[in-house]
């Protein structure tokens, strides 16, 4: 039974058919979160994404006997190339059976369309951009994942070294205790920020206040404050604009912590949220007919684990305990609400200023994904 690799069309329907695979693809596994449909089809739309505007892609699905196999979108972000000077193809949104034969043919198809654009490596899994979820699972296939993260089965990575791939970056992944009080290290680090840089936090009060004082200068921040990571590519004003609804527009303002300093500039700020992987999976991905309903009550009510999203700090800030000073802020929130354990999501595993936040938490590495590269 020969494999067919078709293109696909940047259509609602097409991109909707192309999403439900991946979720239908992880059917009964109990790890595996689906992300939410509607914004699945909008990251991958011309018309949706302001990723677009400096970015092209092609979408394939893999099919035996008409029925679909596997798929893969193969990205060409021409601002990241533009950044680092080279030539790379990403690959992103990628899922397939246990199949050698399906396997190669969606990544023949995914690397001539590169090459045929002049591409000389190729890299993934990413996204458009750093904000979509990146890195193949090759530790933790047994812990449930978050909204924020990839799934995928374990074959994944042997398939990619069978290829010839090999690692170009890893991350990690933590499950911290939230404790039963701030410790006492972080009150006196805490402490010394305040009186030595005069900086204070600023409870969120209204999400709409919350947009219109600070969303724009906060993932300006984040432009600063992740400008050396890998794949990294700053956001334009488009793409702030977007992300201010898809971030803002749902979390909780207790689990928000803004810290200013004298003249009231961002100085740095902490976005976390309550999980959504069982709203997630209790939905399905999809928000009608009772889909809203599952995720209203993971925002709204309790749940034991929150999933911090961003942390950003101004560089001339960071290892300076500025961190301390926003836990201070955000562990009695945690504890209010009820959560026992955060998600850390991915941190690159070379980054010790950022792991070096959890030293004064009971934790464990539960995940490891990477991303993948080889020669075109």
């Amino acid at each position: 039974m020969s494999v067919t690799i078709k293109p696909i069309k940047p259509t609602k329907d097409e991109l909707r058919r192309y999403v439900e695979f991946g979720i239908e693809h992880y059917k009964g596994n109990g790890c595996y979160v689906p992300p939410l449909i509607v914004d699945e089809i909008a990251t991958l739309s011309p018309a949706k994404n302001p990723a677009f505007d400096f970015s092209t892609s092609c979408s394939f699905m893999a099919y035996r006997d008409d029925r679909p196999v596997g798929r893969i979108t193969a990205i060409i972000n021409d601002a990241y190339n533009k950044k680092t000077g080279t030539k790379t193809l990403r690959f992103g949104f990628v899922d397939f059976i246990d199949d050698a034969e399906v396997v190669d043919a969606l990544f023949a198809a995914a690397e001539e369309w590169g090459r045929k654009r002049g591409m000389t490596e190729i890299v993934g899994p990413m996204g458009f951009t750093d904000m979509d979820p990146e890195g193949m699972l090759i530790e933790g296939f047994g812990e449930m994942g978050t909204m924020a993260t990839i799934y995928n089965y374990p074959y994944y990575p042997k398939h990619m070294e069978r290829m010839g791939f090999e690692k170009d970056a890893d991350w990690i992944e933590y499950r911290i205790k939230i404790p039963d009080g701030i410790p006492d290290k972080h009150k006196r680090i805490a402490e010394i920020v305040r009186k030595k840089f005069g900086l204070r936090i600023v409870p969120a009060t209204s999400r709409k206040k919350l947009k219109d004082s600070y969303g724009r200068a906060l993932f300006k921040l984040i432009n600063e404050a992740y400008s050396d990571l890998y794949g990294y590519v700053e956001l334009t004003d488009r793409q702030i604009d977007y992300y201010i609804d898809a971030y803002l527009g749902v979390i909780r303002l207790e689990d928000v912590c803004v810290v200013v300093d004298s003249d009231d500039n961002l100085v740095a700020v902490g976005i976390s949220m309550p999980s959504l992987s069982k709203a997630l999976r209790a939905s399905g991905g999809k928000l009608f007919p009772t889909g809203w309903w599952h995720l209203w009550k993971a925002i709204r009510g309790k749940t034991d684990v929150v999933d911090l999203l961003l942390i950003a700090v101004k560089p001339e800030y960071q290892s300076k305990g500025v961190n301390a000073l926003m836990f201070t802020y955000l562990i009695p929130n945690y504890i209010a609400n009820g959560y026992k354990y955060a998600e850390s999501n991915v941190e690159l595993e070379g980054n010790e200023n950022v792991q070096k936040q959890w030293e004064y938490f009971e934790r464990r590495q539960h995940r490891r994904r990477r991303a993948w590269k080889k020669k075109l």
